[in-house]
C-alpha cells in the first residue's frame, strides 16, 4: 500500500472524528448552561482548550474571548482555525479526494455532501442545534459506511488507527479540562465553579458553602459530571456499568479504564493494538503502545489529586503524540 494513500486515509479518519467530537461538546455545553443557575460562571472558553486551539484563538481574539458567539463561531465555521468543524470536514474531503478508490463510493459522496452542507449552512444561534446534529449524524453515517462496506485490508486498519487515536486524545482532553474545578485535592475540598465566583464576595459565605459540600455532593457538580459523560455519548453506558450516582472518580475511571466502552481511552488503545498487529514493521509501535496500556491500567484513580490527574493526562497526551509520530515515521515518510 502506498504511504501517501495510507497517510491520507489515516488523516481522513482523524478529521471526521474531530468534527463529530467538536460538534458534540458544543451541543452539550449549550444544554449544560441551560441546566445551571446563572450565578455559576461556567463559560465557553474551556471548549477552546479541549480542542487544543487556544494559541490560534487568543491570537485572533485577545479581548473578551469568553463570549459565546465568539467561541462558537471560532469552533464551528472559522476557516483560519484548523480545528474548526468546517476546517476538519474540508481537510477530510481533501485527504480523500485523491484516493477515492480506496473507500466505498457512498462514503465519498457522504463526506462531500457533509462538507458542502457545513460550508453553505453555517448556523446562527437559533439554527445551531440542528446544524450540529446534522454534523454528528453525518460523521456517524460515514463511519458506518466504512465499517459496513470496506474490505478489511490495510487501508481499513489505517482508517481505524486514525479514528481511535483521535478519540483517545479527545477523551483525555475533555477529562483534563472539565475536571479542573470538579475533582477534590488531597488536602482540601474542591471548590465548585459556583463557589469560586462567590468567594470573591465574602469569606464567610464561601466557608459555609464548603462545609455544605463536605456533607453532600453539590447537585450542580453532578450535573457537570453528567455533561462530561454526555460529551462522549457515555451517560447511558456509565449508568449501566457503574450503577451509582454520577461522581467524579467513577466518571474518570470509566472514561479512562473501561475496556468495553468504545470512547474509553483503554478501549481505544486496545483497538489501536488490533490494527497495528495487522500491519508490517509493528514491533516498536506495539512496544510503545503496550507501555501506554500498562501505564493506564495501573493508574489508581482514587489516589490521584486534581493536580495528579492533570499531570498524568499531560504525560499521556505527550505519549499519544509520540505514538502518532512513530506511526508517521514508520508508514508515511517514504
Amino acid at each position: 500500500m502506498l504511504s501517501r494513500v495510507a497517510q491520507n486515509i489515516y488523516w481522513l479518519a482523524r478529521y471526521i472524528e474531530r468534527a463529530e467530537d467538536t460538534a458534540r461538546i458544543i451541543n452539550v455545553n449549550s444544554n449544560l448552561l441551560l441546566d445551571l443557575p446563572r450565578s455559576m460562571t461556567f463559560g465557553w472558553l474551556p471548549l477552546v482548550f479541549i480542542v487544543g486551539s487556544e494559541k490560534q484563538f487568543f491570537e485572533k481574539n485577545p479581548n473578551q474571548p469568553d463570549e459565546e458567539n465568539i467561541v462558537v463561531k471560532f469552533l464551528i465555521g472559522d476557516s483560519e482555525n484548523p480545528g474548526s468543524i468546517l476546517s476538519s470536514l474540508a481537510y477530510a474531503r481533501e485527504n480523500l479526494r485523491t484516493t477515492r478508490d480506496t473507500v466505498p463510493q457512498e462514503a465519498w459522496e457522504q463526506i462531500n455532501s457533509l462538507y458542502i452542507f457545513a460550508r453553505d449552512h453555517l448556523p446562527t444561534r437559533r439554527g445551531r442545534f440542528e446544524f450540529l446534529r446534522r454534523v454528528i449524524h453525518g460523521a456517524q453515517q460515514i463511519n458506518g459506511m466504512l465499517a459496513g462496506a470496506m474490505s478489511r485490508t490495510p487501508a481499513y486498519d489505517f482508517v481505524r488507527l486514525g479514528r481511535f487515536l483521535e478519540r483517545a486524545d479527545m477523551t483525555s482532553r475533555i477529562l483534563d479540562v472539565r475536571s479542573a474545578n470538579l475533582l477534590p485535592c488531597r488536602d482540601e475540598p474542591a471548590l465548585p465553579v459556583m463557589q469560586q465566583s462567590q468567594s470573591q464576595t465574602g469569606g464567610g459565605q464561601t466557608q459555609s458553602l464548603i462545609a455544605s459540600e463536605q456533607e453532600e455532593q453539590n447537585p450542580f457538580e453532578s450535573i457537570q459530571w453528567m455533561s462530561v459523560l454526555k460529551s462522549l455519548s457515555a451517560y447511558q453506558m456509565y449508568r449501566q456499568q457503574v450503577r451509582s450516582r454520577v461522581g467524579g472518580s467513577d466518571v474518570v475511571k470509566f472514561l479512562l479504564q473501561d475496556p468495553a466502552f468504545p470512547r474509553a481511552v483503554l478501549f481505544c488503545l486496545k483497538e489501536l493494538e488490533t490494527c497495528l498487529r495487522n500491519l508490517p514493521k509493528n514491533a516498536e509501535l506495539l512496544a510503545t503502545l503496550h507501555a501506554l496500556q500498562q501505564q493506564l491500567s495501573a493508574m489508581e484513580v482514587s489516589e490521584l489529586a486534581h493536580a495528579g490527574l492533570h499531570e498524568f493526562i499531560d504525560q499521556f497526551q505527550i505519549s499519544l503524540g509520540e505514538l502518532h509520530d512513530l506511526i508517521a515515521e514508520t508508514y508515511f515518510m517514504k
